[in-house]
Order: structure tokens, then C-alpha cells, then sequence
């Protein structure tokens, strides 16, 4: 097979690494890719957004099979459009991509079909979200409807914080047209689990927990980002939630879409709060989580090309999804200044240092080759990850392979997976 990968983060490295591995793929491309996939897979310098070009190019090279890993072409429709250049496409399609799309779209659906989450307004009025706010509960969260890069959720402790949000949100448009409509939810306290899961629009497979670290500072301070990194399998997720979930949030949330009419196939990533009155959705994604395709596809023992096609062709029935018994921990290396302002172009050394490794893992996230040397292009540099026996023993191997980079500006957080110690 000609299969190619639209994205060019660590996620899409991440799916990559296990294409490459499998028989069943001959060539590789991916679009536009990094410095680090370009190992593995011929880079082709087209973007995401890019569909008009994406789809030709597909057609010219003759694309058996398409991923699209990001979530901005998936919202946009590109796997519509790859489909009908007839390309087969592993992705959502644009009317069920809008699962992640539009987090009002996303609460609407829980209370239609009694999935937990937590209460809510959904508000297009600035003027009508100020008064809403006035006489709500503190703390409260300020959701852009949007994507927003994983940046567009606002936890407020107070009224003034609540009204300043509200403004930056809607009014001074922070996060761009995300926020021309708003999500005032209620704040929940507990744990946080992501939970990835393919589907054939019918049937649900549910992969290995984890869980991710949003806030940029160690202790969970600073600015959210995309994720300072991740741990899996979540020490948290335990069966009786795993039973839980299974009963009242997966398989309904497949099915609500289908009675929808809009049919969801690939990846749905549910990012869940295990509150007091149990397990509630905090959001959804419809693709791989990043970083939590760094822990978890390295742990998964399918042939992930086998598991994508039996989604599009609606046959996951026949697929038993199958993980190691083992722990796996991702620290990201980020440009000093992430998430704000930072430099680009600062060149990385010690790629070697992970050369016969097979427990150790260097994902690129932001990563380009400049005059023949890798030099950082992103916020959100590499993804350092490592296996182990458990996760004590993940996370030490991680932390140690960090100190086999080195780039002028490396950031990180020191805390990645320390609620491991807690459990």
C-alpha cells in the first residue's frame, strides 16, 4: 500500500513509527511532516489546509490509503474531499468531525442523550453571557465553541476573572473565530483520564488509558498548552470506571452520532473528569490525542494499518485491540516562552544518544532540517518517551533520556506522571 499522513506534529510522528512497521505498507509519505518523520516517510512540503493540493497529490501518487492526524483538515472536511477523489480515508468526515468541532454541538448531544457531563449554557451574546455570569457559581469555565490549538479553555475562580475571560473570548477574540460562540460550564474537580478509542461508526474499541498535562508550569501552573506531556496507563482508570464508561458515555456516544446521521469513524478521544458522582466528559476530540498518541501507540501490539482499514470498511467487530503489559511516560521538550512567544531555528544535538534503544522513543514535534541539521520550528519541540515496566520505572527512564538533548531555549516540566507517586 501507498499510504500517506496529513499532519506534522508528534502525533503524526507517532503514527508514522507504527505505519512504517507494518507489512502491509510499501510506501510512506507524509504532509507536511518534520525533520524526525522524514527518517521514515518521504516529506511532502504541502499544509493541512491545504486540500486542493493534498487531493492531487493523492490522485497523482496513487494514495492507497490517507490518515489524516490533525484536527483542523478533519473539521474542514478534508477527508470528504479525499474520499471523493476516491482515496480511502481514515478520519472523520466533516459532519461528525464536528464532535470536536464545536463544543457546543458536543453538550447539546450529551443532554440530548444522557451522556454525564457537566451542566452548562451555551451563549452567542456577549451581553447575555455577562449576566449569565453574574449570578453563577465561582469557580466556572469559559469554553471558545472552536478549536483553539488545546488553549481555549479559561478556568475562572472569580466573577471579575469570569467577566475578563467572557471579554477576551468573545469580544477581543483571543482565540480567533472559536470564540464567536461560548461554552459557560460548570467546574468539576476529580482526576483527569484520556481514554482513545477507534470506531467504525457502529462498533467501539477502546485503547489504553492516559493522561496528560495541559499547564505549562510544573505543580499545574501557567498557561495551558497543547500538553507538556503524558503518562499511560492511568493509575485512576480503573476497571469499575472502565465498566462505567463503557455502559453510559462510549458505545452511547457512537450511537448518538449514527442516530444523528452522522456516522463517526476514526478516532474519538475522550477526555474525562472522575468526579465524586463518578465519571463525567470533559470534551472530545475526534483523533489521536497529543501528546497521548506518544504513550499509547507505542504500547499498542496491532498493526495499526489493519485496525484503520477494518474502521473505514466498518468492520472493527473483527479486530481485538491488544496492549503491552507495560507503562510508558512522554516529556515534552518545548522552545523557552511556550506557550506565548519563543524562538525558532535553534539547533538540537544528541538524536544519536537514542540509536538502538528499543524502550526509548524522540517524537518530533517542531522540528525542520535547515543546511543539514535539525533546528527548532515550533513551541512544542520533541516529545521524549520511554517504556517501562511500570510507570515509576517509565517515568525515571524518560526523565533520563531528556538530558540526552540539548538545544539553546530547551524547556520542560520536572512533574510529568509525579501523581503516579500518589496513586
Amino acid at each position: 500500500m501507498r499510504v500517506l499522513v496529513v499532519g506534522g506534529g508528534g502525533r503524526e510522528h507517532a503514527i508514522c513509527v507504527c505505519a512504517a512497521k507494518s507489512p502491509k505498507v510499501d510506501k510512506l509519505f507524509c504532509a507536511p511532516g518534520n525533520a524526525g518523520i522524514a527518517k521514515i516517510a518521504t516529506c511532502v512540503d504541502i499544509g493541512p489546509m491545504e486540500f486542493d493540493r493534498l487531493t492531487a497529490f493523492a490522485v497523482e501518487e496513487k494514495i492507497d490509503f490517507c490518515i489524516v492526524g490533525m484536527d483542523d483538515p478533519l473539521v474542514g472536511g478534508l477527508t470528504d474531499r479525499m474520499e471523493e477523489a476516491g482515496v480511502r480515508t481514515f478520519g472523520p468526515r466533516k459532519n461528525a468531525a464536528i464532535l470536536e468541532g464545536s463544543k457546543a454541538f458536543s453538550k447539546d448531544l450529551m443532554k440530548r442523550y444522557n451522556i454525564p457531563t457537566a451542566s452548562y449554557e451555551n451563549f452567542d451574546d456577549y451581553d447575555a453571557a455577562v449576566e449569565y455570569l453574574k449570578s453563577a457559581p465561582m469557580p466556572i469555565v469559559l469554553k471558545a465553541d472552536g478549536l483553539a490549538l488545546g488553549k481555549g479553555v479559561l478556568i475562572c475562580n472569580t466573577l471579575e476573572e469570569a467577566l475578563e475571560g467572557a471579554k477576551e473570548i468573545m469580544l477581543d477574540k483571543k482565540f480567533g473565530d472559536a470564540g464567536a460562540k461560548m461554552v459557560i460550564e460548570q467546574f468539576m474537580t476529580g482526576r483527569e483520564v484520556s481514554v482513545l478509542s477507534f470506531t467504525d461508526g457502529k462498533t467501539i474499541k477502546i485503547m489504553t488509558s492516559a493522561q496528560d498535562h495541559k499547564r505549562a508550569g510544573d505543580g499545574d501552573t501557567g498557561l495551558n498548552t497543547g500538553g507538556m506531556g503524558t503518562f499511560s496507563p492511568s493509575p485512576f482508570y480503573t476497571k469499575e470506571v472502565d465498566e462505567f464508561c463503557k455502559k453510559n458515555i462510549y458505545q452511547a456516544t457512537v450511537d448518538a452520532m449514527r442516530n444523528e446521521g452522522r456516522e463517526f469513524k476514526g478516532v474519538i478521544f475522550f477526555g474525562l473528569m472522575l468526579t465524586e458522582d463518578g465519571p463525567k466528559v470533559l470534551e472530545y476530540n475526534a483523533r489521536f490525542g497529543d501528546p497521548e498518541a506518544q504513550v499509547v501507540l507505542p504500547r499498542m501490539k496491532n498493526d495499526i494499518i489493519e485496525v484503520m482499514e477494518a474502521c473505514v470498511d466498518g468492520r472493527l467487530e473483527e479486530i481485538e485491540l491488544e496492549f503491552e503489559d507495560n507503562a510508558a511516560v512522554c516529556v515534552v521538550l518545548a522552545s523557552a516562552g511556550y506557550p506565548v512567544k519563543y524562538e525558532k531555528g535553534k539547533v538540537i544535538e544528541g538524536f544519536e544518544n537514542f540509536s538502538g534503544k528499543d524502550d526509548y522513543f524522540c517524537f518530533h514535534a517542531g522540528t525542520k532540517l535547515t543546511d543539514g541539521k535539525v533546528v527548532t520550528s515550533g513551541g512544542r519541540v520533541l516529545g521524549i518517551t520511554a517504556k517501562g515496566r511500570d510507570l515509576k520505572d517509565a517515568r525515571a527512564k524518560a526523565y533520563e533520556a531528556t538530558s540526552w538533548i540539548d538545544f539553546e531555549g530547551k524547556y520542560m516540566r520536572n512533574d510529568i506522571g509525579k501523581a503516579i507517586d500518589e496513586a
